[in-house]
């Protein structure tokens, strides 16, 4: 059984898959460590799956094209190892990068290859990213050096219990990097230096922009309600407060029903965050119960 498993999930990849699996067969012949190369063809209507498969690589085919997030999920189910490194296969991420995670992996559950400001990516997503790290760190309470690189290793078995949580899109990384922390597992970032990928991105800034926010909103109630309820309770509570002291002090006017409503709101807000916690306890509970630990002998 291969001790690694490196999944590449590929869409319409033809002139540069082949490229991308024999550098990786290179750098992993090095570790001197049994490995296996997953390339997941999700629907694909050039040569990907033939030119990858030619290469050296176990392909997998969809039917037709489902999305980045639903190979990977087709890759984790698939794999053999007992670690898993999942990288793009547009050629943007460097193999020889792949030890520099691995290493890490065991005292960590999750390593992530974090982009520096050497690589080539473009200006707006680059500002984009700043944003969803800033929001995706006050979401789970600890620095997120690179919320959507996609390139990443991690224990199988922690990957495996969270394939129900990711989605079909590219913002499976969002998902799994705010999974992984809330839920108590180790996370490591490693600087590494992307390269400009080959072909035409398949990201739409502002969809999958839009979808990435909207992620980050969804795991975070799941794993963490309270942080996206208390500043919408509080916000609501003090708009309602400050409108009621306006209306008496400055236009003399009563109190009003539109400061009574918010306020009460805002208590209505702060009661279903304090449910949606417990919920979302018993859920990740129920999540440790279907995967145990595995005993130490």
């Amino acid at each position: 059984m291969p001790a690694i498993s490196v999944v590449i999930p590929a869409y319409n990849e033809k002139e540069g898959i082949a490229t991308v699996v024999t550098n990786i067969q290179n750098a992993m012949d090095l570790m001197n460590r049994l490995y296996e190369i997953i390339v997941v063809d999700d629907g694909s209507e050039d040569e990907t799956a033939d030119r990858a498969r030619r290469a050296g690589a176990r392909v997998i085919s969809h039917p037709y094209n489902i999305g980045n997030g639903a190979a990977v999920k087709t890759g984790i189910r698939a794999a053999r190892g007992e670690i898993l490194v999942i990288l793009d296969g547009d050629g943007q991420h460097d193999p020889t990068d792949i030890s520099r995670l691995i290493e890490k992996v065991g005292p960590y559950d999750m390593v992530v290859g974090a982009r520096t400001s050497e690589s080539e990516t473009s200006l707006h997503r680059n500002l984009a990213n700043r944003i969803y790290n800033r929001l995706a760190t006050y979401v789970c309470g600890r620095k997120i050096e690179d919320l959507t690189s996609g390139f990443r290793a991690i224990n199988a078995r922690i990957a495996r219990s969270f394939v129900y949580l990711l989605p079909n899109t590219f913002s499976y990384p969002t998902t799994i990097t705010l999974a992984v922390v809330r839920s108590g597992h180790s996370l490591a970032y490693v600087p590494i230096k992307a390269s400009k990928r080959s072909g035409k991105s398949k990201i739409k800034l502002l969809r999958d922009g839009a979808r990435f926010f909207l992620i980050i909103v969804k795991i975070a109630t799941l794993f963490a309600p309270m942080r996206i309820f208390i500043p919408v309770s509080v916000s609501m509570f003090l708009t309602g407060f400050i409108w009621g002291l306006v209306k008496i002090l400055v236009y003399g006017g009563r109190y009003g029903p539109t400061s009574a409503m918010l306020m009460t709101m805002a208590v209505v807000i702060f009661m279903v965050g304090l449910v949606s916690e417990q919920v979302a306890q018993l859920r990740f509970d129920r999540s440790e119960d279907r995967n145990p630990a595995p005993s130490e002998d």
